[in-house]
């Protein structure tokens, strides 16, 4: 199988993924998670960044979140400067 590169959102997506099942281990299901605590795990997921990966690679980002017995109860996102929250839950 041919090795395929990830383009630069799909990366992003990837770490943001992870950020999310990181934060949902440490602080356990249900959690609610802002863009405050994701720019402290990761400085260069912007909110325009978190944004983006979200509306582009959500089916991603819920299959990553499916794997670890994670579910994406909601995400609220009230524009720029209102803020972003994920809602995680167990699945």
């Amino acid at each position: 199988m041919a090795f395929k590169a990830k383009s630069a959102a799909e990366t992003k997506a990837a770490e943001l993924a992870a950020i999310l099942i990181r934060i949902a281990d440490r602080d356990g299901a249900p959690v609610q998670i802002g863009v405050d605590e994701l720019r402290r795990a990761s400085p260069r997921l912007t909110p325009l960044a978190i944004g983006q990966m979200f509306r582009r690679h959500r089916d991603d980002l819920e299959a990553a979140l499916s794997e670890r017995g994670y579910t994406l109860v909601d995400y609220a996102d009230q524009g720029p400067g209102r803020g972003m929250e994920f809602e995680i839950g167990p699945a």
